[in-house]
């Protein structure tokens, strides 16, 4: 993706017609909202996933759309994995213009009970396999020669503690932080843009206990609303402004930075 020239309509920067972007952790709250969001951008997209079913719902959902879906029922688990990740991409598409890391997950537990086995767990869902979809595809977009657009998933978490058993979450989310920032280095002088988006607590299937009227789940939700300027917690759709803003000719000049879809949970 080179630099844009000057334009007659600046809504043109962010159409993703014909482009194609690779997703992992596709099946997810935000790695769904995502896939939807780039197709209606007209981006051709490769969903990756470990759950072959939700994979495939998923799949046809958006080939009814009107989509051009290919579907890998794979983790980027190991090299090889995520080495036949992208060569699917490839294969289906030609080449990969966009890469969305959207895997993740959390085990928590005061740190003196935590088991080593889960902190590897997190350590692996939510660093390993970004750093090796990125050295895959990287070496793609690299071999393409034009430039390219990675968008890491991170959390404000990177940047704060949290006192309810996060000592694997948190130390995860500071390095996909820190992994934006070297690739950002790394990669600039090849046309590859590379940044995070990191929201606060949102609406998924593993927080849907916080959007409850009754119960912790309230009283939970009471002390972050605390805290948010804009008195309301996340939704699957706040990504995708910064999402299609991070993946197209509108953000060439951006790179290197986390981008906090927080309601302003990280400026008090």
């Amino acid at each position: 993706m080179s630099s844009p020239q000057h334009t007659a309509s600046p809504s043109a920067l962010f159409d993703l017609s014909g482009r194609a972007a690779l997703i992992t952790g596709a099946t997810g709250a935000l790695g769904s909202e995502a896939a939807r969001a780039l197709a209606a951008a007209g981006a051709r997209l490769t969903l990756t996933a470990g759950g072959a079913d939700a994979l495939e719902a998923l799949g046809s959902e958006l080939r009814d759309s009107g989509a051009e879906v290919e579907l890998v029922a794979r983790r980027p688990a190991s090299a090889q994995d995520a080495d036949a990740i992208a060569e699917a991409a490839v294969r289906a598409h030609g080449r990969i213009d966009i890469l969305l890391t959207a895997a993740g997950l959390n085990k928590t537990a005061p740190i003196v009970d935590l088991a080593v086995e889960d902190w590897d767990t997190v350590m692996d869902g939510n660093v390993r396999g970004s750093w090796l979809a990125c050295r895959a595809v990287g070496r793609r977009m690299i071999d393409q020669g034009d430039g390219g657009r990675v968008i890491l998933v991170s959390s404000t978490r990177g940047k704060l503690g949290h006192p309810a058993g996060y000592t694997a979450y948190c130390p995860s989310k500071a390095a996909i932080d820190g992994l934006t920032k070297a690739l950002a280095c790394e990669w600039g002088a090849a046309g590859i843009t590379v940044n995070a988006i990191a929201p606060t607590v949102f609406r998924s299937n593993l927080t849907a206990w916080m959007y409850a009227d009754e119960g912790r789940g309230q009283a939970v939700r009471e002390q972050m609303l605390g805290r948010i300027p804009l008195g309301r917690l996340g939704e699957p759709a706040d990504f995708v402004g910064p999402l299609v803003f991070l993946s197209s000719a509108a953000s060439s000049f951006v790179t290197g930075q986390i981008i906090y879809v927080d309601g302003g949970y990280t400026a008090g």
